[in-house]
């Protein structure tokens, strides 16, 4: 399908939030999109709606749009509740997987793998970010893709230093996360619940201990997050 200015305003957007290109809270400036994309305020504002309706953005009353911030609360919202509804859309996947949705996923894994040994940290982000949405694809679920969808805004914001190693030691827990992307697929391919769970829960101590890094510098106490509802979840779901 041939790509259109407001197809371009939607996915460049998307892309810009996603790799914090656009930080949190940041405004979004209609006349200046409208003129960069050769819209009118009409179609541009269908996009605000459409982003606002996925959790992208936030559309305020005679104040305009922003891009969807990160607090206190929605940090601990995200800690609390990511690796349950992580979980619960893994087993789905299993059960509802097409194979054209499996194919789609060995060719996401193949680009993410690709990005890593490039160390091209933005191409990381979004493959990263398209292999769990066809999870929540997956899962067939129309409850849960839309949580699975505002969670990974989230985990691709609050994650982002994962994809920039500054020692061996990150290079050796991304090399491990790409690891994990190949036993999901295994599991899906043998259509094993319980692995694919318990990956889930491995994948997402990896996560937690590594937005430690991004949570810390901004002045807030990491453990209020990670080491309480979330962890507790995890040890109860083990």
């Amino acid at each position: 399908m041939a790509k259109t200015p407001k197809s371009n305003l939607y996915e460049d957007l998307k892309r810009q939030i996603l790799t914090m290109e656009l930080d949190p809270d940041a405004d979004l400036d209609e006349a200046s999109l409208s003129e960069r994309y050769g819209l009118s305020r009409t179609p541009v504002r269908d996009i605000f709606r459409r982003l606002a309706g996925e959790g992208y953005i936030d559309i305020r009353e005679n104040r305009g749009a922003r891009v969807i911030p990160m607090n206190h609360s929605t940090l601990r919202n995200f800690f609390l509740v990511a690796p349950m509804i992580y979980a619960a859309v893994g087993r789905l996947a299993v059960q509802n997987f097409k194979p054209a949705q499996l194919v789609e996923l060995k060719q996401t894994q193949e680009r993410f793998r690709t990005a890593s040994q490039n160390t091209d940290a933005l191409a990381m982000v979004l493959e990263n970010n398209r292999f769990h949405e066809i999870f929540g694809e997956m899962s067939g679920n129309v409850y849960m893709q839309p949580s699975l969808g505002r969670l990974l805004i989230d985990h691709a914001r609050i994650g982002h230093t994962f994809f920039r190693p500054k020692n061996e030691d990150m290079r050796r827990r991304l090399q491990l996360a790409v690891d994990h992307h190949d036993g999901f697929i295994a599991a899906l391919d043998a259509h094993d619940e319980d692995a694919v769970v318990d990956l889930v829960f491995e994948h997402w101590e990896l996560s937690r201990e590594n937005m430690e890094m991004f949570i810390a510098p901004q002045g807030l106490k990491a453990d209020a997050f990670v080491g309480g509802p979330a962890t507790h979840i995890l040890e109860k779901s083990s």
